[in-house]
């Protein structure tokens, strides 16, 4: 294995402390990753843009630092993916949207901040589904993005292209938000790690609002304690987010390192798993929940009855708020506008932008949601599917009430060929059935790998929920089963896909 490939599969952890002792430079691990992604981003399409030259002066400042002596941080030096919700000085901020295609940001999002704080290396922003609306990246108003499993799937979605960054050795980190699902659904079907944590312990700040009371930012990596050394990096109140909790972050790290599940209680949903879920998929997490009993944990079911009803409130409460965000993008202040040629009236003008720059899941949602808002329909839409949040809300608490943590598939199949849902929405959104309850009521939750179906050879995901503010336990129940498969397996699962095609190190596979 070349010293760039070496650089190419370490962990997160692994990588700062070689930068930090002075193995390697930060520069020469920036420049591998910018390496890679010159090399397989033509086949994944991860990228909406790189920012070589903003990631090097980064790179630089992090090896001049150490030259000097300073004592760098627990991820200093390390490249990362950045979904492009997130705004940054310097590099574009377009939500996957055409709406927003070439605006500069005049600021930084509260998570950039910490980025750039912690000295982390900011490859560029990856691709994503239009304003986070969608499950697979087919919804981008620039491309799609490809699952380095086969390229011939989807990465999942809205952050797929942070997902299959991840999975392609372009980054050891990633950023994303999760609003129904959209970081743990990638995760699950590219067997990588992604957490949800806790709505309010991430700060909003600076992030393009989809659906505000859903939008939970979180870590993308591929190892459990790579995730938490983010999740600790970007976590914390935040006095620009209303929403933002003033409570100490969940030692995660910690939890990483410990990985015990002795006498933890772990609660098996019951709703999630029987018609509709893919053979393979029920087989991996039946193994997994062995493996988590034979660690000492204790396995009982739970039943969250409203759990069923999550997918239709959801798809009635994030429409409304989109309906209302997005309302905003009026080709009056900035971004695309349409027909600005004095012949047309200000309305006019509107739109034509708004006609021409969103896609037709956003302007699907748009409409939903102004439908579900409006006179008369109010409280039989979007009123009942509050009280419906609510109730689901109590069979979170009840659950918790008897065990530390609830499981479940992150979703009910592995990843689906491209094209194949498009023109249907409604199998499209049920690739979130699992993960939009966690959403709706708050708390916290995260997709582990557990494997490859046996169906298809792809990747599985594994979900774990904990309470809000028990983030720390997502990552003992995922330090726990990464442990143990990684013994089982000889090496983490994205191993099998770099050492899949011998002498062609890290290419993706092209089809089945």
């Amino acid at each position: 294995m070349s010293a760039a490939a070496g650089v190419l599969r370490a962990t997160a952890a692994d990588l700062a402390a070689l930068v930090a002792s002075g193995e390697v430079s930060a520069r020469e691990v920036t420049q591998a990753h910018l390496d890679q992604i010159g090399a397989v981003d033509d086949s994944v399409r991860a990228f909406l843009h790189v920012a070589a030259e903003q990631a090097l002066a980064a790179a630089d400042v992090v090896d001049a630092r150490r030259a000097a002596g300073d004592s760098l941080g627990p991820l200093a030096g390390v490249p990362l993916a950045m979904k492009d919700i997130f705004t940054m000085v310097g590099m574009p901020t377009t939500c996957g949207s055409r709406i927003l295609e070439g605006w500069m940001p005049p600021y930084n999002s509260t998570i950039t901040e910490k980025l750039v704080n912690a000295e982390v290396v900011v490859l560029g922003k990856t691709n994503m589904d239009e304003f986070a609306m969608g499950s697979s990246t087919e919804n981008s108003g620039y491309f799609v993005t490809h699952n380095p499993w086969d390229t011939t799937k989807i990465p999942g979605g809205s952050g797929g292209g942070s997902a299959a960054a991840l999975a392609a050795f372009e980054a050891p980190l990633a950023i994303g938000t999760d609003t129904g699902g959209s970081i743990r659904q990638p995760a699950s079907v590219t067997g990588t790690v992604g957490v949800k944590p806790t709505y309010g312990g991430t700060s909003r700040y600076g992030v393009v609002a989809m659906a505000s009371s859903l939008d939970t930012p979180g870590p993308c990596a591929r190892t459990v304690l790579d995730a938490a050394l983010l999740h600790s990096v970007i976590a914390g109140w935040d006095h620009r987010d209303s929403t933002s909790i003033d409570a100490p972050v969940p030692d995660v790290v910690g939890a990483a390192r410990s990985g015990d599940v002795a006498g933890l209680r772990i609660g098996v949903v019951k709703e999630f798993g029987g018609e509709g879920y893919q053979p393979g998929v029920e087989q991996r997490f039946t193994e997994s929940l062995a493996i988590l009993e034979g660690l000492g944990a204790e396995i009982v079911e739970v039943s969250c009855p409203h759990f069923e009803y999550a997918l239709a409130a959801y798809y009635l409460i994030m429409p409304s708020e989109v309906s209302s965000n997005l309302a905003r993008f009026d080709a009056m202040r900035y971004g695309l506008r349409v027909g600005d040629d004095g012949l047309h009236s200000t309305e006019e003008v509107m739109n034509l932008t708004r006609g021409a720059g969103f896609g037709a899941e956003a302007k699907r949602r748009i409409i939903i949601g102004t439908y579900a808002l409006s006179s008369g329909y109010y409280d039989a839409y979007y009123g009942s599917a509050q009280k419906v949040r609510t109730l689901i809300a109590h069979d979170f608490d009840a659950a918790f009430g008897s065990v530390d943590v609830l499981v479940s598939p992150t979703t009910p199949t592995t990843a689906f060929t491209i094209g194949e849902r498009a023109d249907d929405p409604l199998a499209m959104y049920k690739a979130d059935l699992c993960t939009i309850p966690s959403n709706l009521a708050g708390n916290c939750a995260a997709s582990f790998p557990c494997g490859l179906s046996p169906d298809d050879g792809l990747p599985v995901g594994f979900q774990v929920m904990a309470p809000a503010l028990a983030d720390d336990r997502l990552y003992r129940v995922g330090a726990a089963l990464e442990r143990e498969l990684v013994s089982r397996w000889g090496g983490g699962l994205l191993d099998r896909l770099a050492d899949s095609e011998a002498g062609t190190y890290l290419n993706v596979r092209s089809g089945r």
